[in-house]
């Protein structure tokens, strides 16, 4: 994941087609251990979906700018608008359901 350091760096990066924003805090172990598994599942099943990272310590106007209340969170957008929000609690399998379909359309 690319790390993004400013929210001029995010809202620019939602724009390039299909992204996701991985939003992430400082010493958060669910953090640390959920992106491990983002990246796994995205390279095997989402290979042209963009994956970046935001650190809400690093850019604090996430919480206010994408109503942000608890990391992680994972934002994904297509063609510059949010088509999924995942909060705290997780479930990958579920999200990766709801994006198979918009993603074939998407690239093929």
């Amino acid at each position: 994941m690319q790390e993004l350091k400013s929210i001029e760096n995010v809202k620019e990066a939602i724009k390039e087609g299909a992204v996701l924003v991985y939003i992430s805090a400082p010493n958060c172990n669910v953090c640390d251990a959920l992106k491990i598994k983002v990246e796994e599942l995205f390279s095997k099943e989402f290979p042209k979906i963009k994956l970046y990272e935001a650190n809400v310590s690093v850019v604090p106007e996430l919480a206010g700018e994408f109503q942000i209340f608890s990391a992680p969170a994972m934002l994904i957008f297509f063609e510059g608008q949010e088509f999924a929000r995942e909060g705290r609690n997780v479930s990958l399998e579920l999200l990766s359901g709801r994006l198979e379909k918009v993603y074939k359309l998407y690239f093929e």
